[in-house]
């Protein structure tokens, strides 16, 4: 085959493919948004999740990305670790050989530390009711999970009834103790639409994530112990990463 005849046959073939690559479809299964792959992203796609079988991957169109990131902890999953990531993520490691060494070590990463990380959260007390990953934009992923608090909260709730009740004993005025029954029922009925019964944590690895749960963890048993005045002193950490 002559130079032309080749050069001729490669930009046909490129042409094909372009042509196949801008043709894409919905995307069937876990997604955020409406996200859609082209008939070879979609292929690879279904190879990426054989190959790593003991993650949940959650497809993410690109105009719900900011939300996935926001509200990554209410996809958490408790059996398996979830792989957020985005179609244009896909679109590009199915043909970009390079990109998609570079983002497959990333989950390859993730996936071979779920042993550790699974062993590691079921010493703690935390109870965790999910966890998993997203993958960035920048060659690198963050990791979250979900910590139940509901039974911190009640503790929490128990210790306030106990304090009223004291309150209102020693409380010299019944007018007085009872303004300040109704103060402290009131600020409770603020906090039900900003509390909820879990906290996510965030981190830039695994081993920061184990880490901040221990972290959590023992601040929760610490002011357990603690008086409210005691409560007020000390650093803030900051859990989302």
């Amino acid at each position: 085959m002559s130079t032309v005849s080749q050069i001729q046959s490669k930009v046909i073939e490129s042409s094909v493919e372009t042509k196949e690559t801008q043709k894409k479809s919905r995307v069937t299964g876990k997604t955020i948004g409406k996200p859609e792959l082209s008939e070879k992203a979609q292929k690879y796609y279904e190879e990426l999740k054989k190959k790593y079988s003991n993650m949940d991957f959650i497809l993410v169109s690109t105009d719900m990305k900011e939300v996935a990131k926001s509200q990554a902890g209410s996809y958490a999953n408790a059996n398996k670790m979830v792989v957020l990531i985005d179609e244009a993520k896909i679109e590009r490691m199915a043909v970009d050989e390079e990109y998609r060494k570079q983002y497959e070590q990333i989950i390859g990463n993730a996936a071979n530390k779920l042993p550790e990380l699974q062993s590691q959260l079921e010493t703690t007390s935390a109870n965790v009711k999910g966890f998993g990953m997203q993958v960035n934009d920048n060659g690198t992923a963050s990791y979250f999970a979900v910590i139940d608090k509901s039974l911190a909260k009640q503790q929490e709730r128990i210790e306030k009834k106990a304090e009223e009740k004291r309150e209102a004993k020693k409380a010299e005025a019944k007018k007085d103790a009872k303004e300040r029954l109704e103060e402290l029922r009131h600020g409770d009925k603020d906090k039900v639409h900003k509390d909820s019964d879990t906290v996510t944590i965030t981190a830039s690895s695994v081993e920061e994530l184990i880490s901040k749960i221990n972290d959590y963890t023992f601040t929760l048993k610490s002011d357990s112990v603690k008086t409210d005045a005691e409560k007020l002193v000390g650093t803030h950490i900051d859990y989302r990463g």
